[in-house]
């Protein structure tokens, strides 16, 4: 393994189940129910970054995969607390709700609450690999402050870069089933049948946030959010930035040679 904490070519990850990650999406005094992965080496602390449609998503779980770090998505516990009740909720988690069923940004002290009330997640000695957040610069400061005052530092800051009209082109070719909600795109994961769900037979739409003139909205949203982050971990010799072109496999590949580079 690197400096990076990235496999080099001859070392290889058994298959293995994927990891449990209650305390991660519960967080307070939840734990895991499997330990975690053994690493071959130091373990990977990892951020993520790229605009949305830029295959982000993907790369995170090739990387996990292979690295053994554990996905910790913010988004993902947002989703998660919804489908759980009250007394289920931590306290931070009660309060990042309330501000989304009132259709508000939540603030970046909710967030990093919330991430702080799963420490034992960022400590764990399988690493991980943060995916949602930062996504300020306020938070990225809060964020380091947090990690060395656990004796934590990060590996590798990954950004995804795909020029804007590509990532316009990626995204309003998608389609979703109005059922099943399974997912096509018109150029590089057509339906058999034109317009119409592979799985269930019903119609597929275009989601209004996948048109192109929304499209372009929340990429220059993202921009705007996103340029002082990359400046920030730049300064701090972490970032690394990836062409987000190709297939999945070749996006990793060139991952893995820019941080061994690196």
């Amino acid at each position: 393994m690197n400096k990076n904490g990235l496999l080099t070519q001859n070392e290889t990850i058994a298959a293995l189940p994927k990891h449990d990650r209650t305390a991660w999406l519960k967080g307070g005094k939840h734990s895991c129910l499997m330990p975690p992965r053994a690493q071959i080496s130091k373990p990977s602390r990892i951020i993520l970054l790229g605009a949305p449609g830029v295959g982000k998503g993907t790369q995170a779980e090739l990387l996990c995969e292979r690295l053994g770090t554990c996905h910790l998505s913010t988004g993902d516990v947002f989703r998660a607390a919804k489908c759980c009740s009250d007394n289920e909720l931590s306290p931070a988690m009660k309060n990042a709700l309330d501000y989304m069923r009132r259709g508000d940004l939540v603030p970046d002290e909710t967030v990093l609450n919330m991430v702080g009330e799963r420490l034992k997640c960022l400590n764990c000695s399988g690493g991980f690999l943060l995916d949602g957040f930062p996504r300020t610069v306020a938070q990225a400061k809060a964020l380091e402050q947090l990690l060395e005052s656990h004796g934590v530092k990060l590996t590798s800051v990954f950004n995804y870069d795909l020029p804007i009209e590509k990532i316009v082109a990626r995204i309003s070719g998608r389609r979703t089933c109005a059922s099943c909600k399974a997912v096509y795109h018109v150029a590089t994961r057509p339906p058999k049948i034109a317009d119409t769900c592979d799985q269930c037979g019903d119609k597929l739409l275009q989601r209004e946030d996948d048109r192109p003139e929304a499209v372009k909205v929340r990429m220059e949203a993202y921009e705007n959010s996103t340029r002082p982050l990359i400046e920030f971990y730049q300064q701090r010799g972490l970032l690394i930035t990836i062409e987000a072109e190709g297939s999945p496999e070749e996006i990793y590949q060139r991952t893995w040679r820019a941080a061994k580079a690196s």
